[in-house]
């Protein structure tokens, strides 16, 4: 059986492009052992679909595209695998972790000037804003001040971007 493989034209020709396969493989992967394990899947892809391919083409372009293909699929496997998907009906993130992260940015000189500069906001920026700097989501906000979820967005949005053009006045005049 291993001879008669080894007489197949696609694996003559997989033979001629194996460095090059090898190279782009490490190139998508950027790890040795993934990279072997992505040429090899491409390898016998290449072997069991060699009737799909078409003499006289270029094999090698037909060849990465298989590698590339496999390797998107794979890499969309993967994070298709690493995704939470929260199905409560109050639509609360799923913390995956187990240990809590402490905001520390609260003992910073810099947080005391930043909140300074939120008392400065008129009161229909100000108060959403630090609604969701609390952690409430858009929608909780929205239903608390009865304004539109849209409104909500986009004071939140101004109030973010007053506050950035602010802070870097008041960073220009101290430095």
């Amino acid at each position: 059986m291993l001879y008669a493989i080894q007489k197949n034209p696609i694996y003559e020709q997989l033979e001629r492009v194996s460095n090059s396969l090898r190279a782009f493989s490490l190139k998508l992967t950027g790890s040795n052992a993934e990279a072997d394990d992505l040429y090899q899947e491409t390898a016998v892809r290449i072997i069991t679909n060699a009737d799909k391919y078409n003499q006289g083409t270029n094999f090698k372009a037909w060849a990465v595209t298989i590698m590339r293909n496999i390797f998107i699929n794979n890499y969309r496997k993967k994070v298709r695998r690493n995704l939470i998907v929260d199905q409560t009906p109050n639509g609360y993130y799923l913390n995956s972790g187990s240990d809590a992260v402490n905001n520390d940015g609260e003992h910073s000189v810099e947080f005391n000037e930043l909140m300074k500069l939120v008392d400065t906001l008129p009161e229909d920026f100000r108060e959403p804003f630090l609604m969701a700097y609390e952690g409430f989501k858009y929608e909780e906000i929205a239903e608390e001040l009865g304004s539109p979820l849209g409104t909500i967005k986009s004071r939140i949005f101004f109030a973010r971007k007053k506050l950035q053009k602010l802070f870097d006045e008041s960073y220009r005049e101290r430095a």
